[in-house]
């Protein structure tokens, strides 16, 4: 079995997506309170009308009679009180205008069903085949229809309410006429409904465990009080044995499906809020407004909690269900080229965070599910590349050019190895190079060991590659010694986990409260605020120590600190994570801005993506490297690529000459001038001003690009690697040169 085929299996099994709301669930009518909802809140009480007859039969009694069952299942029960459906249900009779029911001029069907019992339930069951055009005669031994009920309200509100309802159909009614014998009414009748009512006759019947309402006579089915149920299960009863009586004279079978009962719904109550009931102040009955401010209070029971969660499901509009045909069709396209590219995008978009899972009372991990879609379209050769080049050549930089793997001088066995990722010195340099000195302080013998933990291959689902590289890493930790790793990257720290459980490790705010740190001074331009919010990375979610450990830190450090909407084990993504900055970056921008409205306060951040996330959306912002060695203080214009660069060369070259007095040449760059506002703008596209230089160089020695005559400027393109980059630029100089524009395709050019 596929893991497609797998994961069908188990949304089949345990998605509670489309279970009943607890409401409708216990309603005899199973009453579509979601779909009155919009109606009531909107005073649309002829719509509201149409729905609940369709439901119900006959509003005018049930609205009345109705022991409302609905309202002891509603989950404000366990929180205020319930929604008054009652009441609501009697403003949609009270206000409704239109309450005729719908005439359909349809020719007999010429199929004749016997109803014995004038009571509410056979009742229900004539008029819906009524409805259909069955030649419906009902036996009644009184002189009057309604049973039992009909002496519980107003009798000739319920004469009237009867008589409406079947005002257009065609009811052969034979009062005062008791049935002795089932004999007789076989042969004139091709069905029968028994409803005789509390303690009627059952002409010897027993039930059929073959389909709803059944017996084990051919053609007779039976339900309502006679089986004991109150009036509206009753009413209920007759309404649906209708549907098995019209399929057996279809079709010969009493084989109706029995309806379900109950709901496996599963809802936290702890996340409802508090809203006071709306009191109607006639007393009795809600006037219309009063009747939109109760249905507010509704909180539209459903399983949609990783839809409420998950900024993928959320913001796409998309169930559970959806994305899975979505992807399903996309890994298995019925296209005559077989090539699927429907979701394609979607599955580049989920960074795997795991909410989904979490907040899922059923723990379905979509995240996993994502992956190993991911895993399935790149074995095909259908992933598109220009979603993952950019990083995996970033991965490649960071684990070659500006790795550093080196034990102390003198040591032969690390005990420590201090990981910090590739992302934090790309974010300031200081953050490694200040980090290092304090364990070296408490630790001599700790070794660095700066490279990429594959989460990028990993990203874009190359297998292979992605085993080779945890090989290599292998070696490397063991070539160090074995050490325990210290980690400053939540992620790196879940890779490492995830991939190589073998090697141990520990956080490096675990390590600074353990050790002890106390709060630099702040440089003069550095400013922090007195309370922060702290924003926990998604990728801290299975790290509740390391959650803990940072808010300890941070008390002892004399920061103020207040929580989050989702925090903990409902941490939220900030839309860096994954490669969704290049497959959906709309999507990203909107997760970023919406993770930086959470809250007025500046956070306190400790994963340097998060921290730069809320940079891109000019939220203030601390990492906690910030607070200790005071420095960058809360206000922080986002990195272009280039500079990230630059600053892991530069931790790089401050590590190699002061803990191994080696010197590191500098890269060697043309004389390329290029504005701030361009670079930022090449940055959004993942284009390295680097990248320029070397199209330039091409075109330069080449002498293949093209020259504007009125402009002065040339224009080139270069691929590199996967991707085609194109550079426009004026030569000053021999070896001086201003970069105009730059942008890049995601094609290949024929030749190239």
């Amino acid at each position: 079995m596929s893991f497609l085929e797998e994961f069908e299996k188990t949304l089949a099994c345990r998605c509670r997506q489309n279970e009943p709301p607890f409401c409708q669930a216990a309603c005899p009518f199973h009453l579509d309170i979601k779909g009155l909802e919009e109606k009531w809140k909107k005073s649309r009480f002829n719509a509201a009308y149409r729905t609940y007859q369709n439901a119900v039969g006959f509003p005018g009694i049930v609205a009345k009679l109705c022991d409302r069952p609905c309202e002891k299942a509603c989950i404000r029960a366990k929180i205020d009180s319930s929604v008054a459906i009652g009441l609501l249900e009697d403003a949609t009779v009270r206000y409704a205008k239109r309450k005729t029911p719908n005439a359909y001029n349809l020719p007999s069907k010429g199929r004749k069903v016997a109803v014995i019992g004038g009571g509410l339930s056979g009742l229900g069951c004539a008029l819906r085949l009524c409805n259909k055009k069955y030649e419906v005669t009902i036996f009644e031994a009184e002189n009057y229809l309604g049973g039992r009920a009909r002496s519980r309200m107003d009798a000739a509100e319920f004469d009237k309410e009867i008589e409406n309802q079947f005002q257009f159909e065609t009811l052969d009614r034979r009062m005062g006429e008791r049935v002795s014998s089932l004999d007789s009414v076989l042969k004139e009748f091709e069905a029968v409904y028994v409803a005789t009512g509390e303690k009627g006759e059952m002409f010897g019947l027993k039930p059929s465990d073959e389909g709803a309402f059944a017996t084990t006579t051919p053609g007779v089915f039976t339900g309502g009080a006679v089986l004991g149920r109150n009036d509206m299960e009753a009413l209920a009863d007759g309404l649906d044995a209708s549907l098995a009586i019209e399929r057996y004279l279809k079709t010969g079978g009493m084989n109706e499906p029995f309806r379900k009962k109950g709901t496996l719904l599963e809802m936290n109550t702890s996340l409802i809020e508090r809203k006071e009931a709306v009191l109607p102040a006639a007393g009795a009955y809600f006037t219309e407004e009063e009747a939109a401010q109760e249905i507010a209070r509704c909180e539209k029971c459903s399983c949609d909690a990783c839809m409420k969660a998950c900024d993928l499901m959320r913001l796409h509009e998309k169930t559970p269900r959806r994305i899975w045909e979505e992807v399903y069709i996309t890994i298995h396209p019925g296209t005559l080229s077989r090539d699927g590219t429907w979701a394609t995008r979607l599955i580049t978009t989920c960074d795997q965070c795991g909410l989904c899972k979490a907040v899922c009372p059923q723990h379905i991990d979509f995240g996993e599910f994502f992956l190993q879609s991911h895993r399935a379209m790149h074995n095909k050769g259908a992933m598109p590349w220009p979603f993952h080049d950019f990083w995996l050549r970033d991965m490649e930089f960071s684990s070659g050019p500006a790795k550093v793997c080196r034990r102390p001088e003198g040591v032969e066995r690390s005990s420590y190895a201090f990981f910090p990722g590739c992302q934090l010195s790309a974010s300031d340099a200081r953050y490694v190079t200040k980090t290092y000195e304090w364990i070296l302080s408490k630790q001599s013998d700790t070794a660095v060991w700066m490279t990429c933990c594959g989460a990028p291959v990993e990203w874009a689902a190359d297998e292979k590659k992605h085993g080779e590289y945890l090989e290599k890493l292998k070696k490397e930790w063991r070539e160090l010694g074995s050490p325990t790793v210290i980690f400053a990257c939540p992620n790196c720290r879940k890779q490492f986990e995830q991939y190589l459980p073998d090697i141990p490790g520990v956080f490096l705010s675990e390590v600074m409260e353990e050790w002890g740190i106390e709060r630099q001074s702040p440089e003069s331009e550095a400013e922090f605020s007195d309370t922060y919010a702290v924003f926990d990375p998604c990728s801290s979610r299975d790290f509740p120590e390391l959650q803990q450990s940072v808010r300890r830190l941070a008390d002892s450090l004399g920061i103020c600190r207040e929580s989050l909407p989702y925090e903990g084990e409902k941490a939220r993504c900030c839309g860096y994570g994954g490669h969704i900055g290049i497959a959906a970056p709309a999507y990203t921008k909107r997760v970023a801005y919406e993770r930086s409205a959470e809250s007025s306060l500046p956070y306190l951040t400790y994963c340097v993506n998060c921290r730069e996330s809320f940079a891109g959306q000019e939220k203030d912002a601390v990492h906690f490297l910030d607070i200790i060695f005071g420095i960058n203080g809360n206000k922080r214009h986002l990195s272009t690529v280039t500079e990230r660069r630059q600053r892991r060369m530069e931790a790089k070259r401050w590590l190699l000459e002061n803990c191994w007095h080696e010197t590191v040449e500098e890269e060697v760059h043309m004389n390329l001038l290029v504005e701030k506002e361009l670079e930022r703008k090449l940055s959004e596209s993942q284009i390295l001003v680097s990248d320029m230089e070397q199209v330039i160089e091409h075109c330069e020695k080449e002498n293949c690009g093209s020259l504007d005559p009125e402009t002065g400027h040339v224009t080139g393109h270069l691929k590199i690697q996967n991707i085609t980059y194109w550079a426009e630029y004026e030569k000053i100089s021999d070896d001086s040169f201003r970069l105009w524009n730059g942008y890049s395709h995601r094609m290949n050019l024929e030749g190239e």
